[in-house]
């Protein structure tokens, strides 16, 4: 149990969430409705919509890839390796704060599935964050 919270092991558990997130967006449209709230836009506002949200999955799938395959690299204080990790904690740090700061709790209150999304991805963010960013500490 203890092998779960070493740094090493956290990274490869994040990297396994991230590379989870980026496969959500394979069903994610259908699942927040955006098929029918698309339907009565351009062409290509419907692709544009579309290209971004795979190129969005795949940079999340591609991001947790890092350091679920190299976490030892990532914690080897080279400068390659302190500079991933410094760009995973600016962009998820990032994330965390869109959580809050971007998206209105409009969209989520009373609605019970975007509640628990919202909830989901609030700790989601900040454990990434809280990783990466200690990852970081740990070699800088």
């Amino acid at each position: 149990m203890t092998e779960l919270l070493t740094l090493e092991a956290q990274l490869r558990l994040v990297g396994a969430a991230l590379l989870a997130v980026g496969l959500v967006h394979a069903v994610l449209p259908r699942a927040i409705g955006w098929p029918a709230d698309l339907r009565g836009t351009t062409l290509l506002t419907r692709q544009v919509s579309y290209a971004h949200l795979f190129f969005i999955g795949l940079s999340c799938a591609l991001l947790g890839l890092l350091p679920l395959c190299l976490a030892p690299d990532l914690l080897a204080g080279s400068r390659l390796g302190t500079a991933l990790l410094a760009g995973q904690t600016l962009f998820w740090g990032l994330r965390w704060l869109f959580e809050f700061a971007v998206f209105s709790p409009k969209l989520w209150r009373g609605n019970p599935f975007r509640t628990a999304a919202h909830l989901t991805l609030s700790v989601l963010w900040t454990w990434v964050t809280a990783v990466f960013a200690t990852a970081l500490w740990h070699v800088a």
